[in-house]
């Protein structure tokens, strides 16, 4: 287990080293997924000790949405006064992704008939 864990943080510190010398905008563990993804792709499989590593991580996934949710409380009166921004951004972003998707599916059901 330790190896398999090893792995993941490796990934994820590579992730973070492309993010930081080439100046990407996205997140380094964005990244470090897509090279473990690339890694697996290249060695054929999932190793079991490492499916077995990140089932275990992925069970305890909840508990990494507490800092979150301890950050809203803490930046209610923030959240409070930009209500109207951040509702549009959601509605707005919520419409898109339902209309991309239905668009996406439409797009590949003809594809498969």
């Amino acid at each position: 287990m330790l190896e398999s864990l090893a792995v993941l943080l490796l990934c994820q510190l590579l992730g973070e080293l492309f993010v930081i010398y080439l100046g990407l905008p996205i997140p380094g563990p964005v990244v470090g997924m897509i090279i473990l993804f690339i890694g697996l792709m290249i060695r054929g499989n999932i190793p079991e000790e490492l499916s077995n590593t990140a089932n275990g991580l992925l069970e305890q996934l909840s508990l990494l949405f507490v800092p979150a949710g301890v950050g809203v409380m803490t930046h209610l009166t923030l959240l409070g006064e930009q209500w109207l921004p951040l509702s549009a951004s959601l509605i707005i972003s919520t419409i898109l992704t339902i209309a991309i998707t239905g668009l996406l599916m439409q797009h590949l059901a003809k594809e498969n008939t």
